[in-house]
């Protein structure tokens, strides 16, 4: 049954055998699968319009930063070139529109195109935002991706691949574009423009009137008949609420309209509102009327967490894939880690890890800190203090006062930690006389800290003498 086998070679191929096949049935450019709608249905519906804005501007908010690799290790630049260029991409647009834009057309169309201008050395120069809907894959056989073209007033311009950066959505029946939420969103977000203009329709052409029948019972002549009809049109009719008075019995009123409560109008859209955010991944907290503020901080988190970080690093890791190889090897790119950290569950590991690493391994880790001469050790360990300098009485009398100012608010932080002990009190300390060094010393020790006996013995530990000013 398996003998085929046989014949396959035991080494990997050099090529996935899928692309000549998909390339060639694709020959010829196709647009993008674009919904013709897109463009305008972000301009009418007032949900997506709320969705992609909240995506688009918090996404372009958020630094990105370019490190070098050790290792495992990242190793940050500063000021490196690709951080100058998306400070100001192009004379036109700015890096936080650029970065908008980027991710308002991912989820608007499923794709976002970045154009590439070089120098004379042929480095990025400048980056120009292409419209997603005017913009074709070209699929080669050999490459996969040829290049693209780029329609503008009746004129095609061919474009190579390595001018483009091609950010796309993961699309399940396509090779070569991403996939919009608004396709996934189409039924949600017709039902919701529908109502809104039955909606304005009701109040704005029938000035809220619901439709009815007015039944004459009595036979009357064609003449009566249409000279009724024009009293009641010219009398009831247009854009005024007018209430009808009826003489007689011979004329009815039936009424055969809906009103907003039995349509159960206000449910509706607000079922059509959370489909449309849900599908974009805006919890419905961050819009409701309704939402208590521990609800919105949840939500707030949920968002960041599940939808807002995912999409930076889509773009990140874009950027460092077909970018930063511009400027050289082992470059990545990457947005600042925006993710809500747990202080208790951070605390914890700090108290787990507080024995066992340096003052410089803490520092490095939980801090972001650079290392010290002095943080070798772990923070609470014995260190001979250093021996005391004769120094000149006036030095000797400035040494004694930094020493006693730092005893005074070194016994004012132990009275202060041991009350806020069992408290949700995230006040740090503040301070005036300690050095750095001893600061960060008992702040470390007081966050591993988590009883009485603890606090007293991270005070214990440090030593003012070493840090009195006794030093030249």
């Amino acid at each position: 049954m398996f003998n085929w086998l046989g014949n396959v070679r035991d080494r990997l191929r050099r090529r996935a055998p899928q692309f000549d096949l998909v390339s060639a049935q694709q020959r010829i450019p196709q647009s993008a699968p674009l919904d013709a709608h897109s463009a305008r249905v972000y301009e009418q519906s007032p949900w997506v319009y709320i969705a992609i804005n909240r995506i688009a501007e918090a996404g372009a908010l958020v630094p990105l930063k370019v490190y070098r690799l050790q290792g495992e290790r990242r190793i940050g630049i500063d000021n490196h070139p690709l951080e100058q260029l998306l400070a100001c991409p192009n004379p036109l647009t700015s890096r936080f529109e650029l970065i908008e834009q980027t991710l308002g057309a991912l989820e608007l169309h499923g794709n976002a195109y970045w154009l590439l201008v070089g120098d004379e050395r042929g480095l990025p120069r400048e980056i120009w935002m292409l419209r997603p809907d005017r913009v074709s894959v070209v699929p080669d056989a050999a490459r996969v991706v040829a290049g693209y073209l780029y329609q503008l007033d009746g004129q095609t311009i061919p474009l190579s691949a390595v001018e483009v950066l091609h950010f796309q959505r993961w699309h399940p029946g396509n090779d070569f574009y991403g996939l919009s939420p608004i396709s996934a969103a189409r039924n949600a977000v017709l039902s919701d423009r529908h109502m809104s203009d039955w909606n304005r329709h009701t109040f704005g052409k029938d000035s809220g009137v619901p439709a009815g029948i007015v039944n004459i019972r009595d036979f009357i002549s064609d003449s009566d008949f249409e000279r009724m009809k024009r009293e009641w049109r010219s009398n009831y009719g247009g854009t005024s609420r007018r209430t009808a008075f009826l003489r007689g019995g011979a004329v009815e009123w039936q009424h055969i309209g809906l009103s907003h409560s039995d349509l159960d109008f206000l449910q509706g859209r607000r079922a059509q509102r959370d489909e449309i955010l849900n599908i974009f991944g805006i919890p419905v907290g961050l819009v409701s009327e309704n939402a208590t503020e521990a609800n919105a901080v949840v939500a707030e988190r949920q968002f960041i967490e599940r939808t807002l970080y995912p999409k930076l690093v889509r773009l990140a890791e874009k950027i460092s894939a077909d970018l930063l190889p511009f400027y050289g090897q082992g470059l990545v790119a990457a947005f600042d880690d925006i993710r809500p950290t747990d202080m208790q569950t951070r605390l914890a590991e700090i108290q787990a890890a507080y024995p066992i690493m340096s003052v410089n391994e803490l520092r490095e880790r939980y801090f972001q800190l650079p290392p010290v001469g002095w943080g070798e050790n772990p923070p609470l360990s014995p260190r001979r203090d250093n021996p005391p300098l004769n120094l000149p009485p006036t030095r000797q009398g400035e040494a004694s006062a930094a020493k006693s100012a730092i005893e005074n608010e070194l016994a004012q932080w132990e009275r202060f930690a041991l009350n806020r002990l069992g408290r949700d009190e995230t006040r740090g300390f503040e301070v005036r006389a300690l050095p750095d060094e001893l600061a960060f010393e008992v702040a470390a020790g007081l966050a591993g800290a988590g009883d009485k006996e603890g606090v007293r013995a991270v005070f214990a530990g440090v030593s003012p003498q070493r840090h009195g000013g006794t030093e030249d």
